[in-house]
């Protein structure tokens, strides 16, 4: 099969042939249709996720058609279209495992990080961390749903019932999640790189009532927001932007220096909170909550021997929604 493979940390991705992989024990083979590219993938290939197993196939918003099953396979039957997600397998037993933290087991493996992941056109992944997609969604986009929008949806639940939200950094997943939250009449507002007139028009049009620089403050105090974008010098700036009582969700899986801030801008009762992974049943309550809003994903396809571009792209800031990769 052909597949893009990353090396080393810092390299391009090399276009190669490759053997399509056998599933083993709860796993399925999939046919890939589409792979979004996520920031983490980035993140991986650049070197600042440490502990990938190379050589690498990343990719981790993968939506195909199962062809193959291996041995204690139960869920999954040949055509179903399912998706793949960054979680990719947990230890089942551990104290995270068995209380409802999955997200947080030790022992986890990471789709397109430790297992190879959806730049090719064959995956196996464990038939129980897959999800059905919707027949609403179509492959292209679908993709974008099995991370961005898995992860965002986790981001949101953080805050609580928080009716004003602000969203630093509006990529993949804040272009999903300001639907879903206006879904669920709450306000938000969008904070995005100075200068960039085309992301704000971008969030206002998907429903932010107001759009601006990170470096603004919004024009009322916010009761939450979420970074999305993994850029240390932002915390402070949200801290400043919440009320008091207000809390503030970092949403990636990395995030550059926080430097220091002064006391008062933390202090009244504000908080600080980290997303990792997620789980299982955050996938299966999102990806029924996705066609009652509807969530609708910005696109721009890639051939999959062009994922080094669509990195790029992403990593440039040139994208607006997100990067699929189509493979079929």
């Amino acid at each position: 099969m052909r597949a893009m493979v990353l090396d080393a940390p810092g390299q391009l991705l090399q276009l190669r042939d490759i053997p399509i992989p056998t599933p083993a024990s709860h796993q399925v083979l999939i046919r890939v249709h589409t792979c979004a590219v996520c920031r983490t993938d980035l993140h991986v290939v650049d070197g600042e996720l440490t502990r990938p197993t190379l050589p690498l196939v990343p990719g981790h918003e993968i939506v195909g058609t199962v062809v193959d099953t291996g041995p204690d396979v139960t869920l999954m039957t040949a055509g179903r279209r399912v998706g793949v997600p960054w979680l990719g397998a947990t230890c089942g037993t551990c104290r995270f495992c068995t209380t409802g933290r999955e997200n947080l087991c030790d022992n986890a493996k990471f789709t397109g990080y430790q297992m190879d992941g959806g730049y090719a056109e064959y995956v196996v992944a464990d038939e129980r961390f897959c999800f059905p997609i919707p027949d609403g969604y179509p492959d292209l986009q679908a993709a974008p749903l099995m991370c961005a929008g898995l992860i965002g949806y986790r981001a949101l639940r953080m805050p609580g019932d928080a009716r004003t939200l602000g969203f630093f950094g509006f990529g993949a997943a804040a272009h999903i999640l300001v639907q879903v939250a206006r879904y669920q009449d709450r306000r938000v507002f969008a904070f995005t790189r100075e200068g960039d007139a085309a992301g704000q028009r971008f969030a206002r049009d998907l429903g932010a009532e107001w759009a601006g620089a990170s470096t603004q403050l919004p024009p009322e105090p916010l009761d939450a927001a979420i970074i999305f974008a993994p850029v240390g010098p932002l915390l402070p700036l949200a801290l400043k932007a919440v009320d008091k009582g207000g809390t503030v969700v970092c949403a990636g899986i990395y995030m550059t220096d926080i430097p220091s801030f002064p006391y008062g801008i933390l202090w009244e009762e504000r908080s600080i909170k980290s997303v990792a992974n997620l789980t299982r049943r955050d996938g299966v309550e999102f990806m029924a909550l996705a066609p009652r809003v509807p969530v609708e994903t910005t696109v721009k396809p890639y051939p999959l021997e062009q994922a080094n571009q669509a990195l790029d792209d992403l990593r440039a800031g040139r994208l607006h929604g997100a990067a699929v990769l189509v493979v079929r």
